[in-house]
């Protein structure tokens, strides 16, 4: 027995399936009427489950109608019960696994259940966190794959072990409970560390975006427990001005009600963290929490080593309200992009009063046309860390919320100007809503795929390159904003080779759509685009016909920047299938793109993952 069997979960809203001739039924394990799919008319018709024992049983249905398309959006979102109790070989159904792929691991975190056994569904971003791993072998050529829910105080809490099931309890930030308490459920910060994975001085973490992560071991996956990275991280006050600061009142305000009621922590880490590789260091950022709700935001940049011991810490408080996921750095330089947000008073009185998610409170600001961007100094005390008021933010030409950085790099001229390159994925504010990522719809409990895949240039999220011009001083000289080698079409998790992060690099990678399917035009992924920034090129490979892709990883094993090799998870939805996608970045374009696919057992597929 290699796989603990826990009973499926159905996703928000089970795939429409136009029943089969009469000859395939038998095939079937059950018989069942669900709900019909969001905004579709569907005729009112039975859906066909298969066993999960039994082969897949291809959907009737056209490929590039709406009630596909539903379906096709939902399968990403299929809650996965089961977890491996060792590890799992997994079957190479195309190519081969190449003789020179790296020994090593490949994890991938995200959500795993979003529907408990009481009626109650969750936001995908509050679903408990699903770690899985991919583990190579070099010597026998094959990959072994395992995956376990980690086991946050959240998760403990919410699964009965005895009894099989699950019961949420925690609101989380983005959903509200079916039939819950309301007023007074004061579990809000679910810590669910789904949101990225980091293997760092011999330890594995498991990251969320708003505490601490997760120490898991390596080799079972089984969970070590909390990880505390913010100690002794308390903001000291650097600033000149000693007199009395309104929001610093406010501040201390909140603090005991924001800690002490709602639990949360003093800190919010961020989940996305950065690796020099001219340094050898580990790089995170994290807030407070109170600044959530406050027109200021505090800063806590912290490196290590690789034993992960703290070799640089600096502080910075900003003006401005703002929400940030992810950042950048150079040699010299953290770099934060400004995503302005405001307090939405209505929303707040809802949120407290339960009667919508705890988001509910914010919402984005677009009241200015450009966007602010911080050049922090990495070391203030150096004689460049000295040369610009880093309090006055660098504005972008262009409104844009930024979602993930690519890579960024500098570059010193003769004269000591500084040339600072960003390549990032962002969106539009006008896109961007707290309430409806991933389309989901909180009062309904269902995921609308139309909102994913809206019409407007630039309004999803694209690839975007930032050039920032400084003179010696450190002066703005120019600062710009363009989409990468003029690809306009919807993208994001742009990726490059790690051993090149941070330096100048020649190639990026992301995950992108080819927009070749009207009702599903941007979202999900089905293309891996590669840019070759210097000759100006770009070359894609694509999954196929209903195949949807995550986020690509680079797995170098030489010393050119494209030498080595591209992990992505691919989703095939008209087979009810995940597989492993082994791809070569040196020919991508071609026809010898394609390395290996492995697959997943059935009885094992997983939602989307979002970091690895």
């Amino acid at each position: 027995m290699q796989a603990k069997p826990i009973h499926n979960t159905s996703p928000y809203i089970s795939p429409p399936l136009i029943r089969p001739p009469p000859v395939h039924q038998a095939s079937l394990a059950q018989t069942i009427t669900k709900p019909k799919p969001i905004s579709t008319p569907v005729p009112n018709i039975d859906v066909l489950v298969p066993d999960r024992v039994l082969q897949p049983v291809k959907p009737f249905i056209e490929h590039d109608d709406s009630i596909a398309a539903s379906w096709d959006y939902n399968f990403l979102f299929m809650s996965q019960r089961s977890e491996t109790i060792q590890p799992i070989r997994l079957r190479v159904v195309e190519g081969a696994i190449p003789t020179d792929f790296p020994s090593g691991a490949y994890y991938l975190t995200g959500p795993g259940i979003f529907k408990d056994d009481h009626g109650s569904t969750v936001h995908p971003l509050d679903g408990h966190g699903y770690l899985r791993a991919f583990t190579f072998d070099n010597v026998n050529r094959e990959v072994k794959y395992m995956a376990k829910y980690i086991k946050t105080e959240a998760q403990v809490e919410e699964y009965d072990q005895k009894t099989d099931s699950w019961r949420f309890t925690h609101r989380g930030p983005f959903s509200v409970l079916k039939g819950g308490k309301k007023i007074g459920n004061t579990k809000v910060m679910k810590n669910v560390a789904n949101t990225s994975v980091l293997m760092w001085g011999k330890k594995l973490l498991c990251m969320w975006e708003g505490g601490n992560p997760y120490e898991i071991e390596s080799n079972t996956l089984d969970t070590i427990g909390k990880f505390n990275m913010m100690d002794n991280c308390d903001l000291e006050d650097g600033d000149e001005n000693h007199g009395v600061d309104v929001w610093e009142v406010a501040a201390n305000l909140l603090k005991p009600i924001l800690y002490g009621i709602f639990k949360m922590p003093p800190k919010r880490l961020l989940s996305h963290y950065k690796v020099g590789s001219s340094m050898s260091r580990l790089l995170t950022v994290s807030c407070n929490a109170e600044d959530m709700l406050l027109p200021r935001s505090n800063f806590s940049f912290t490196e290590y080593d690789s034993n992960f011991k703290v070799v640089e810490k600096q502080e910075f408080k900003t003006p401005d309200h703002l929400m940030i996921h992810d950042w950048a750095f150079t040699d010299t330089h953290y770099i934060i992009f400004a995503n302005r947000i405001k307090l939405d008073v209505l929303g707040s009185m809802e949120a407290v009063c339960g009667a919508s998610p705890m988001i509910s409170a914010l919402t984005v600001n677009p009241s200015k046309s450009t966007s602010p961007i911080y050049l922090l100094p990495r070391f203030p005390n150096t004689p460049e860390g000295k040369r610009r008021d880093w309090r006055i933010p660098i504005e972008v030409p262009s409104q844009l919320w930024l979602l993930h950085v690519g890579n960024a790099f500098e570059v010193k001229q003769v004269h000591g100007n500084l040339d600072i390159q960003i390549q990032a994925s962002a969106c539009s504010y006008q896109w961007f809503n707290f309430r409806k990522l991933f389309g989901y719809n909180w009062q309904t409990r269902q995921l609308d795929p139309s909102i994913m895949n809206v019409k407007g240039e630039n309004a999803l999220p694209h690839l975007v390159e930032i050039s920032i011009k400084l003179d010696s001083d450190y002066n703005c000289q120019e600062c710009d904003v363009k989409p990468i080698q003029k690809w306009k079409k919807s993208a994001d998790f742009p990726a490059t080779n790690p051993s090149f992060s941070g330096k100048q690099n020649k190639y990026l990678y992301s995950a992108t759509t080819l927009g070749s399917r009207k009702t599903l035009p941007s979202f999900p992924f089905d293309t891996i685009v590669k840019f070759d920034l210097v000759n100006n090129s770009v070359q894609t490979w694509t999954a196929g016909s209903r195949r949807f892709v995550g986020e690509p990883i680079f797995a170098p094993k030489g010393e050119e920047e494209d030498d080595g090799y591209l992990l992505v998870v691919e989703y095939a939805t008209s087979m009810q299938r995940c597989c492993l996608v082994i791809l070569n970045p040196k020919e991508i374009g071609t026809k010898n793109a394609l390395v290996a696919r492995l697959e997943i057992p059935m009885h094992l597929n997983f939602p989307l993952g979002f970091h690895g």
